[in-house]
């Protein structure tokens, strides 16, 4: 897989804070601000948590952050519940229903 669309898998103790990244090249990451994170529960279809790299759609918890570092783009959960605990994924979108364009 692609280092835009391997799955992390988020679990830990409850209220920490966890980040986990997504290494891309200059050509996706690195050369637009298009990186989105999703989160997904087994059985559950993907659910868009970020877009254009640090924006939360309506109803996403302000304990979800997303940053960018050169070809790095980052997650960060804040206050960790129990719900939190997923795979998530970065991928290349800019727009708030998740889909490139």
């Amino acid at each position: 897989q692609s280092a835009l669309t391997q799955p992390h898998s988020v679990s830990g103790t409850p209220g920490q804070s966890v980040t986990i990244s997504c290494t891309g090249t200059s050509s996706d990451v690195g050369g637009y601000n298009y990186v989105s994170w999703y989160q997904q529960h087994p059985g559950s279809a993907p659910k868009l948590m970020i877009y254009s790299v640090s924006n939360r759609p309506s109803g996403v918890s302000n304990r979800f952050s997303g940053s960018k570092s050169g070809n790095t783009a980052s997650l960060t959960i804040s206050g960790l519940q129990a719900e939190d605990e997923a795979e998530y994924h970065c991928g290349e979108s800019h727009t708030i229903d998740g889909q490139d364009g």
